[in-house]
């Protein structure tokens, strides 16, 4: 009986998990697009900044004020040598995200998004192709075809498409994965987790993109700032968002913690399209039917990819095999938030 109701709440605690991740991403998301479409907020830089500036106060408060979680110790050479280039692609990644939803459809944009977890596998088998001449099983190379195949046919229906936008998101795709496969040598010996990743960079992050900022947008900033009518509530929803898009970094943590390796990979795949469903009701963005097509196809090919990856990391020791999927909770720690490009 004790067995029964534990492994109800467990299931029970996973939904929730899944469900409130769900939650803060499609929030922060469509808030953004709001940002960028309703509020005619076209400054991109400058909601990064705030996010940044917002997700720095929340980790403060959290690990330093309320102590819900340790702090992690760094020695100051390594915040320099390790983190701060940690924190430039962490920056470019976010501002790219960003940049995108300012020129795309969150649909299209959600859809290019989904093909991140490729793009870092890809990058991994080619740095090990090129470095150490070592092949990978035919089913990973098989499992990309969808996946390519579903973006190629998105971004050809994509009747909003824009050259910048799909640029800005494709690029935003790499910059996750060069920002996972450094983390793997920049932090290595530093068991980081969302929260305190966040911590650490985004101080980092919000110096390195203020000077931008504030030269490339601080004239059509102060020019909004003088012009638009309903300032304050328009404020409200900016920095709304940015202390959100922290939420969405501890909703990440409690869902690696709550859920297996190909629960998150389902429950990714899965967001995405909510995302697109919940930012079409809300935006009316027209989406043709191969383009729905390609988006299906895309999600699926994301989802066989993580199935395959997972597969492939179960097989015993010896076996030629692929970088593996997490098999612990303690491996699935992030040591940077793969999932904050979706979200702030």
């Amino acid at each position: 009986m004790e067995e029964t109701r534990l492994c109800q709440w467990t299931v029970i605690r996973s939904l929730l998990a899944v469900l409130q991740w769900w939650g803060f991403n499609v929030t922060v998301v469509v808030m953004n697009k709001w940002i960028f479409q309703k509020l005619d907020f076209k400054f991109p830089l400058t909601v990064s900044c705030v996010h940044f500036i917002c997700s720095a106060i929340g980790a403060y408060m959290v690990i330093k004020v309320l102590k819900l979680k340790p702090l992690i110790t760094v020695e100051p050479e390594d915040r320099w040598r390790r983190i701060f280039p940690m924190s430039f692609v962490f920056c470019i990644n976010i501002v790219l995200g960003n940049v995108s939803l300012r020129y795309i459809p969150v649909s299209f944009m959600q859809t290019i998004k989904s093909f991140t977890p490729a793009t870092t596998g890809f990058e991994q088998f080619f740095l090990q192709w090129l470095v150490w001449r070592k092949s990978f099983d035919w089913r990973i190379w098989a499992s990309l075809i969808p996946i390519v195949g579903g973006i190629l046919l998105t971004s050809v229906t994509e009747l909003s498409f824009n050259m910048l936008g799909f640029c800005a998101a494709l690029f935003g795709c790499l910059a996750t994965s060069t920002k996972t496969i450094l983390a793997e040598s920049l932090l290595h010996g530093y068991k980081f987790d969302s929260i305190n990743t966040v911590y650490y960079m985004a101080p980092f992050a919000t110096m390195i993109l203020a000077v931008p900022a504030a030269l490339l947008e601080g004239n059509g900033v102060f020019e909004w700032l003088h012009t638009h009518e309903t300032l304050v509530p328009s404020l409200t929803i900016i920095f709304s968002s940015g202390v959100l898009a922290f939420c969405l970094n501890f909703s990440i943590f409690y869902v690696i913690h709550s859920t297996t390796a190909v629960t998150f990979n389902v429950a990714g795949n899965l967001k995405v399209a909510v995302a697109v469903l919940v930012s079409w009701m809300i935006f009316r963005n027209p989406i043709s039917g191969m383009n729905a097509v390609g988006c299906g196809v895309t999600l699926v090919g994301c989802t066989f990819y993580g199935y395959v990856r997972h597969l492939l990391s179960q097989q015993p020791p010896g076996t030629p095999r692929t970088p593996r999927t997490p098999r612990g909770r303690m491996e699935l720690l992030p040591l940077v938030n793969d999932k904050l490009d979706d979200k702030v």
